[in-house]
């Protein structure tokens, strides 16, 4: 499944595709972070999720996050996709490690 605003490009399988959120770069006391002492973006939101993949026994497993909802990335991994001028990430579903609650 893609989102509205995402057609070029759907993920094989258990594979999500994300757009990694921005980084704070001012505290909310108004303190400008300087880029060294910002960490790496671990949030992101979900722009596209393929099929599922086969288990074991042959059913069909779906993927465990939907397009839209917030997710906490592993520190390393993913492969950088680069669609419309835009940096996306894609992930297995495996890989995510979990999602964040409305």
């Amino acid at each position: 499944m893609a989102g509205k605003a995402f057609k070029k490009f759907l993920p094989l399988l258990d594979r999500v595709l994300v757009e990694r959120v921005a980084q704070e770069t001012v505290t909310k006391g108004g303190i400008v972070l300087p880029e060294k002492s910002q960490g790496k973006v671990l949030e992101a939101v979900v722009v596209a999720v393929g099929g599922g993949f086969k288990g074991k026994d042959g059913d069909i497993r779906p993927i465990d996050v939907n397009i839209g909802e917030k997710v906490l990335l592993p520190e390393y991994g993913g492969t950088k996709v680069v669609l419309e001028d835009k940096e996306y990430y894609l992930f297995r579903d495996s890989d995510i490690l979990g999602k964040y609650l409305p």
